[in-house]
């Protein structure tokens, strides 16, 4: 295998591809990157945990092609210290890889590439697009909810699934995204796209939602999806995503949502954001808890820690009901409330030990639910 390629290039492609490779591998192959210059001119690069799989096509001008694997780190980490605007020459024969640029000059050991496990995609019955702007908005706002509790392991994903109620204003069938750890959860409706009417149930794994989050700030228009009930495959252009799909069933999480909170705040989300952060500073990991007591108009946030002292804010937000008190875990409401856009949003309250519903509004595509904290 003999290919150039210019520097610039090369890192972005290897960034994206080093990124799925675990760090620590019992089976050497799999800290390796496989490279392909094939015949047409271009680079094919590749890594694998078994779980997630991406594939990358890149420019370069090939002198012969042929195909190796050499481990993604270091390949990667020499690609970043190259000289800047170089070209980089890569050469591939018996067992090992050469790289050129400048007046560097690095060998590598190989593993060949028949050893390379490649996930068996089979069939992905269903697909469908959806725009890149789409997608990373349903991650932004699930995905802080994924739980990274292994034994709940069917709760370490985003579920999608499809539904024929359209919930708000009932704009017919909908595709739904929904992330909780128990504690919170949070929801994304969308119209379905065309294609997905008969999508099977699935969870996606937080990592490959991770890797996909980090690939779509570089794509503009659509990403065109395609699964089965194991696997799902996103495609980027230049980059193919390929994962594994959490085998488990996600719990019925409607049974959750509040249908009967009749305690309503409205309130400005960036000044409630910033009182909870500044009355939260003095919390400690055993005490996240902060309290709101509500009374007529009037919200007040406070924090007591035995060890630090106390901290109280009032906020200013609309509220008619009767006042009471309720904690939540500071975190997890600040997590909530920089998701949250507009001039205002709603909680709707029902008492102390109840779930509380929060969204920017009954038209707005995302829901938030947060289970309070005794304080």
């Amino acid at each position: 295998m003999k290919a150039t390629i210019e520097r610039a290039t090369l890192l972005k492609g290897l960034s994206h591809v080093q990124s799925v490779v675990e760090r620590r591998n019992t089976i050497p192959i799999l800290s390796n990157v496989l490279i392909e210059a094939t015949a047409e001119g271009g680079l094919k690069l590749m890594a694998t945990d078994l779980d997630l799989q991406i594939n990358e096509t890149i420019a370069a001008a090939v002198d012969q092609p042929g195909a190796t694997t050499v481990s993604a780190h270091t390949f990667f980490d020499i690609c970043r210290k190259l000289p800047e605007g170089s070209q980089v020459s890569l050469a591939a024969a018996d067992g090992k890889m050469t790289i050129m640029a400048g007046r560097a000059k690095f060998q590598l050991g190989t593993l060949p590439r028949d050893d390379f496990p490649v996930i068996a995609e089979g069939e992905l019955p269903v697909s469908f697009e959806l725009p890149a702007e789409t997608l990373k908005q349903i991650i932004d706002k699930t995905r802080f909810a994924i739980s990274t509790e292994e034994t709940r392991y069917y709760l370490n994903g985003i579920f999608w699934h499809v539904s024929d109620d359209g919930g708000a204003g009932g704009a017919g069938p909908v595709l739904k995204a929904a992330a909780t750890d128990g504690h919170r959860l949070a929801r994304v409706t969308m119209p379905r796209p065309e294609g997905a009417e008969s999508m099977p149930d699935v969870i996606i794994p937080r990592k490959c939602i991770a890797e996909l989050r980090k690939l779509l700030d570089e794509v503009d228009g659509s990403v065109g999806v395609s699964l089965s009930p194991t696997k799902i495959r996103f495609d980027l252009g230049q980059a193919l995503l390929t994962s594994k799909l959490i085998d488990g069933t996600f719990p019925d999480y409607s049974r959750v949502i509040p249908t009967g909170n009749d305690k309503i705040l409205k309130i400005d989300p960036r000044s409630f954001e910033e009182g909870v952060d500044r009355v939260s500073t003095i919390a400690t990991e055993k005490t996240r808890a902060v309290k709101m007591a509500l009374d007529r108009d009037k919200i007040i946030l406070s924090v007591t820690s035995p060890e630090n002292g106390t901290a109280a804010e009032e906020v200013p937000g609309e509220y008619v009901a009767l006042g009471f008190e309720i904690g939540f875990n500071s975190r997890y409401l600040l997590d909530i409330l920089g998701q949250l856009e507009g001039d205002t949003i709603e909680v709707h309250l029902a008492d102390a030990a109840a779930p509380t519903l929060i969204r920017e509004n009954d038209k707005s595509s995302a829901l938030y639910v947060l289970m309070p904290m005794r304080v």
